[in-house]
């Protein structure tokens, strides 16, 4: 047996972590502004603990664009380094100076570095990096570190006023773009724009009005709040507070419904906002609206280790220093506590909902038709926050009155039975379209349910287990028989009539129905009825979902699937067609009666169609 230490050669495994470390080259700016939060973060817990005893002063932190020069400096007034310290820390790979600061001096100290390879992310874009740097403590003098990307370096004394850190990149030939201000600006904005320290980029231009003059002057441009909204209190936010903040994060779009503050400690650390927008009748997933943040810098807009997809339909921000991250700290590495994570999220939503249902019902109702996508979505897709938020969900009737899953099943058991006891809920996807079944429902005593949301196909499968009910669309069935009776009536044609006019009717050249079939139905019932059965028009609806617009036509075998009802027991069935006898006046009887009843069923014009058909009847009753 042989043992042994693997060995591993620098000037190999630098290049790898030049290239291959981070997923985006823009990275870079991330991780050195990150770096010179950290030295002034370590500068501040060092005062407050009376090790450093002078005045720390501004605490800002420059980022400059040297054109002539063709140079990025970072530039902090923290902690800054000796000697010894930038050989320990900038000459080993993958020593954190962060984890040791925190190891020695323990504390509430968040710090934002932890594998001690950010700064190298430096020689993606440069030839060569300087770091010019002077310790806070007295008697250190400052030193000059220099590097050209591989593995050698050299280290000189240097001049230096003030305590802190220049990190100075020579920008290479392929990265000339970083010095370009809008570039620069737009990263800042990317990935700082919540740093706890003040990030100056330039100056912008003032007025002051002094006396009767006014005096243009030049101050320093801060491109980040310090103090982002999720790191407040509640109790100190006003609604105007987060609306405004919301703005700042989404400049043109409308105000949200409402927000849910989380704020937690245990098990594990999670701040954030999130909010409610209008989603209206759309699942589009935007997958860049909530980010990812710990401990104020941005990681990422991709969340969906965290937060499941139907809750990526919201906005905001979430941030923990508890989310493990990746070495390169733009992606999610999945262990228990993302899945804690999620779980809470998912819980706090819930119990947000519940919470305005029942704090303002009226309210509530009045905000469902622009949260009830997302809200559906979660439902259908997830066990746990079905448990959580059934409750809350509402179900709106044809007449435009809402109702909870138990007060709709309340509302409907009388009428609503069928003979073994099953609960028949009934539903339209468009009441003018429906304008005759809806009637005809009515007539009947029957509450019919408003379901035209884009999920309500899925919906409605996940009610029908969970809820204990049965959906039918009202056209899926003659009006009598949706809901079946013990007590069925019976048509008063005889057997031979009846087939005689089922045979009329199938023989019509444009009948293209699958069945045709007659029913007893109220004498003053239509007297053809078009339906397209509930099973064949959910399987259009899903393929249609699953394959897009181009399943609406003639490769869709379910969409033009439907039935042809005759009613057998209508005065012009059961009177005058078949007292017309045989021949021509008979076949274009039942063609005119068919093409009415096609009318009814596909011209979609509601009220108005349904009016010339019913007195095209009366004149032929007549």
């Amino acid at each position: 047996m042989r043992s042994g230490k693997i060995s591993v050669q620098t000037e190999n495994i630098f290049p790898i972590i030049k290239k291959f470390l981070y997923s985006e080259q823009e990275i870079f700016l991330r991780e050195l502004v990150s770096n010179a939060v950290d030295a002034t973060t370590k500068l501040q817990a060092l005062a407050s603990k009376g090790t450093f005893k002078g005045e720390t002063g501004p605490l800002t932190i420059e980022v400059i664009v040297n054109k002539d020069a063709g140079t990025l400096t970072i530039r902090d007034r923290g902690i800054g380094m000796d000697e010894e310290e930038v050989d320990k820390y900038l000459n080993q790979l993958a020593f954190s100076s962060a984890e040791e600061f925190i190891r020695k001096h323990k504390g509430d100290i968040s710090l934002i570095g932890h594998f001690g390879l950010g700064f190298y992310s430096a020689f993606m874009v440069a030839d060569k990096v300087e770091v010019l740097t002077r310790s806070y403590k007295k008697g250190k003098r400052a030193v000059r570190w220099s590097c050209q990307g591989d593995t050698e370096f050299s280290i000189d004394d240097a001049e230096k006023e003030d305590r802190g850190t220049d990190v100075i990149l020579h920008l290479s030939e392929d990265s000339r773009e970083y010095l370009e201000e809008g570039k620069i600006r737009s990263l800042l904005e990317r990935y700082c724009r919540f740093l706890p320290f003040p990030i100056q980029f330039g100056t912008r231009k003032v007025s002051e009005k002094v006396g009767e003059e006014d005096r243009e002057g030049e101050e320093p441009d801060i491109v980040n709040n310090t103090h982002p909204l999720w790191k407040k209190a509640p109790s100190d936010i006003s609604d105007d507070d987060y609306k405004a903040f919301y703005s700042e994060l989404y400049p043109y779009g409308e105000d949200p419904l409402f927000w849910i503050h989380l704020n937690i400690d245990y098990p594990f650390n999670l701040t954030g906002i999130l909010y409610f927008p209008k989603i209206r009748n759309n699942i589009e997933v935007q997958k860049n609206r909530i980010h990812l943040y710990c401990n104020q810098v941005f990681v990422t807009d991709d969340v969906k280790e965290i937060v499941p997809e139907y809750l990526m339909l919201l906005h905001g921000v979430i941030d923990s220093p508890d989310i493990p991250l990746n070495v390169s700290r733009s992606y999610l590495q999945a262990d228990a506590n993302v899945r804690k994570i999620s779980g809470y999220i998912t819980r706090k939503v819930a119990e947000k909902l519940g919470e305005l249902f029942k704090k303002d019902r009226k309210d509530f109702e009045r905000k469902w038709n622009d949260i009830a996508t997302f809200i559906k979505y979660g439902l259908i897709s997830d066990e746990k926050f079905w448990e959580k938020a059934h409750a809350s969900a509402l179900l709106q009737n044809a007449d435009l009155e809402y109702f909870t899953l138990e007060e709709y099943r309340e509302k409907i058991s009388t009428q609503q039975k069928d003979k073994n006891g099953k609960l028949i809920a009934l539903y339209t996807h468009d009441p003018k379209a429906h304008y005759s079944y809806l009637a005809a429902a009515r007539d009947y005593g029957y509450d019919v349910l408003l379901l035209n949301n884009v999920l309500d196909n899925h919906f409605i499968q996940t009610l029908e287990m969970k809820a204990d009910m049965q959906f039918k669309r009202i056209d899926s069935d003659a009006i009598p028989h949706l809901i079946e009776r013990e007590d069925s009536a019976e048509t008063v044609l005889s057997e031979t009539e009846r087939k005689t006019v089922e045979g009329l009717f199938s023989a019509l050249p444009n009948n293209k129905a699958a069945k045709t079939v007659v029913k007893a139905l109220a004498p003053d019932a239509a007297p053809v009825v078009i339906v397209k059965p509930e099973f064949m028009r959910r399987m259009s609806d899903m393929q249609y979902m699953m394959q897009g617009p181009g399943t609406d036509g003639e490769d869709n075998p379910f969409l033009n699937h439907y039935e042809c009802v005759i009613n057998g027991n209508h005065p012009v069935i059961a009177q005058k067609l078949l007292a017309t006898g045989e021949g021509e006046m008979q076949n274009a009887l039942a063609d005119y009666l068919f093409q009415l009843a096609m009318l009814d069923q596909q011209m979609l014009r509601g009220e108005a169609l349904h009016a010339f058909v019913k007195s095209s009847l009366q004149r032929l009753n007549g």
